[in-house]
């Protein structure tokens, strides 16, 4: 008896798993905090928390064996994103916590997986300062959000690297969390947790440079695979929120939604990642613009450079497409 009691005492708490009323309510609730909130600081950010994981990681690669480290590195971040979800739900089953606030702190965690309103504040922070004529202080700007050096690009040059970067993580920053989330029902929490730590970890490890090329490939590898319906499926959403857009909007320019479906099918892998090119394309021909990344990749060839008014306009069908999603989400759960 005392042996079966102890083998108990160490099987983990098995949560009560949210039914699909639960689950749509968290999403609502995470779409709303978003919207109104934005990001939580930095000191309560799951994100954050697994950023500095995989930083403490980062500070000691060793010389050899690094795909081995790589693939610790990876396994051991996505078990820790897990640990996070996992903890939640047991949260989010203790009846005795009044049920708002079981959603609250559910609906707060999730948030911290995709972020629209944080995608939409850095692109106008940049456009603001192209309108304001300050090129180099757009420059300086746009050097938080993209890898590449921007203390020599031009305006064009400029508008096409944010419009690029707010395109692209539409899949990984919104539509990607989102749909894993819905698709996997009441596990959606963990899942969506699975992705957001495999996306961080690509972000942070997955370069092609020499100290990064064997720690990161594992992580590199599983973000493809992860984004891979996501960045496709984009296309449409992305395509249909160009509609709308178009609807409301006549001023220097009419987003055209079918271009933006053909440009996004044509030039979808025309960039060195196998999903980045979908959204990107998309929003290139939705707005008959030409984006390019200097000897990497051009797309919607044929189209002109950006300006700081298409900066906006991507904004606003990014934050539509985003809607699309949360409402594709919530459907996908009440269905499942």
């Amino acid at each position: 008896m005392e042996g079966s009691n102890g083998a108990q005492s160490m099987i983990l708490p098995v949560p009560v798993y949210p039914d699909t009323s639960e689950l749509v309510i968290v999403l609502l609730l995470a779409y709303v905090l978003d919207i109104a909130v934005g990001e939580p600081p930095f000191s309560v950010h799951p994100v954050v928390w697994m950023g500095r994981l995989i930083g403490f990681f980062k500070k000691n690669i060793p010389a050899n064996n690094r795909r081995i480290y790589g693939l610790f590195i990876g396994l051991t971040t996505i078990l820790f994103g897990c640990t996070i979800a996992y903890l939640v739900m047991l949260f989010m089953g203790i009846e005795s916590i009044p049920a708002v606030l079981r959603y609250l702190v559910a609906a707060y965690f999730l948030k911290a997986t995709f972020a629209i309103r944080c995608l939409y504040g850095a692109a106008n922070e940049v456009r603001s300062e192209l309108d304001a004529g300050k090129l180099d202080s757009a420059r300086q700007k746009l050097s938080m959000y993209v890898s590449r050096n921007t203390s020599k690009l031009e305006e064009g040059q400029v508008s096409s690297a944010i419009i690029e970067t707010t395109s692209e993580n539409y899949v990984d920053g919104i539509l990607s969390p989102l749909l894993f989330y819905a698709c996997f029902g009441p596990y959606g929490l963990i899942a969506a947790y699975v992705f957001k730590a495999t996306s961080t970890l690509d972000s942070m490890v997955g370069y092609t440079d020499e100290r990064h090329r064997e720690v990161g490939w594992f992580s590199a590898k599983l973000d493809d695979v992860l984004n891979w319906i996501p960045a496709r499926v984009s296309v449409i959403f992305l395509s249909a929120a160009t509609l709308v857009v178009s609807l409301v909007y006549h001023k220097i320019k009419i987003p055209d939604y079918r271009t933006a479906f053909k440009t996004g099918i044509r030039d979808g892998l025309k960039t060195p990642s196998p999903n980045s090119g979908f959204p990107m394309a998309s929003i290139a021909g939705a707005l008959k613009i030409k984006l390019e990344k200097p000897n990497t990749y051009v797309l919607g060839n044929g189209f002109v450079y950006p300006v700081s008014e298409d900066i906006k306009l991507t904004s606003w069908i990014i934050l539509v497409a985003a809607f699309f999603a949360i409402v594709a989400s919530s459907i996908i759960i009440w269905c499942d």
